[in-house]
């Protein structure tokens, strides 16, 4: 009887998990649905969960339609060199603001975290005039070069994630002789892999789905990405929903595979980056 009532808030638990779960899933599933149906299926009531018949063909549309795989290629090649950006930059600055002894340290990092609180619309505009002056609007590198200067939450989680790790390792890598650079590549970053997936993953995700920035800064449809390619489904008078909807199932299924490839190291980096401030 104890063990029942044990296991009964767990199973409980469980259950709520499940069932918000589904109440998540809901809104991908109706996007698969829709992208499977005959445009006479479309608007019907009730609704229609599963086509009669399946209309594959959507799919072969979407593909031909617009030049679905140059902007797949123009998507990875944004998303891949910004990821590579906070990669490089962000972990480096966390574990300067983390573990070593610099003047003007927590102000500069104070600094850090009061831009995250700065709206990406109040730069908007200042950023685009540097990159004009620049000459660089029409080329991906506004998209990327910006993540090679690091972002302040991922600056932030990497700087959480390295103060856990216990100064004993440092100690004993000075010993033995290691340089900073060296405690630094071949100590603490091999140690902090969990929250360098989670901070690609973060990064990814937000360059795969980033619409706004190709937008403003993207006007030949030859760099068009992913985002900007779905809008042309949507004419003036009409818009191919079934189309439209297989074109964002392929391109939300690649962030889901990410997501499921790097899960655990992302659950791992969100629980140890949030312990210790």
């Amino acid at each position: 009887m104890k063990r029942i009532t044990t296991a009964l808030p767990s199973a409980l638990a469980y259950l709520l998990l499940v069932a918000f779960g589904f109440l998540f899933l809901l809104p991908f599933l109706w996007m698969v649905s829709t992208s499977l149906k005959p445009n006479t299926q479309l608007f019907v009531y009730p609704p229609v969960w599963i086509p009669k018949p399946l209309e594959w063909s959507n799919y072969v549309k979407a593909l031909t339609t617009v030049p679905f795989f140059i902007y797949l290629q123009n998507t990875l090649v944004v998303a891949c060199c910004a990821t590579f950006g906070v990669v490089l930059s962000c972990p480096l600055a966390g574990y300067s603001f983390a573990r070593l002894q610099w003047r003007g340290r927590n102000t500069l990092f104070i600094i850090t975290l009061a831009v995250l609180m700065v709206p990406g619309q109040v730069t908007m505009v200042s950023l685009f005039i540097i990159f004009s002056k620049l000459n660089l609007v029409g080329t991906f590198y506004p998209l990327t070069l910006p993540a090679f200067f690091g972002a302040p939450f991922y600056i932030f989680l990497m700087r959480q994630f390295f103060k856990q790790l216990p100064k004993s390792l440092e100690d004993a890598a000075r010993i033995d002789g290691c340089s900073e650079i060296r405690i630094y590549t071949r100590v603490m970053l091999p140690l902090c892999q969990p929250a360098i997936l989670t901070i690609a993953l973060f990064q990814f995700m937000h360059s795969w789905n980033d619409f706004v920035g190709p937008l403003i800064y993207l006007s030949d449809e030859k760099l068009y990405t992913l985002q900007l390619g779905l809008q042309q489904f949507k004419q003036a008078y009409h818009t191919e929903w079934s189309q439209l909807m297989a074109a964002s199932v392929m391109v939300a299924v690649p962030i889901i595979a990410f997501y499921f490839f790097v899960q655990r190291s992302f659950i791992q980096g969100i629980t140890f980056g949030g312990i210790k401030g």
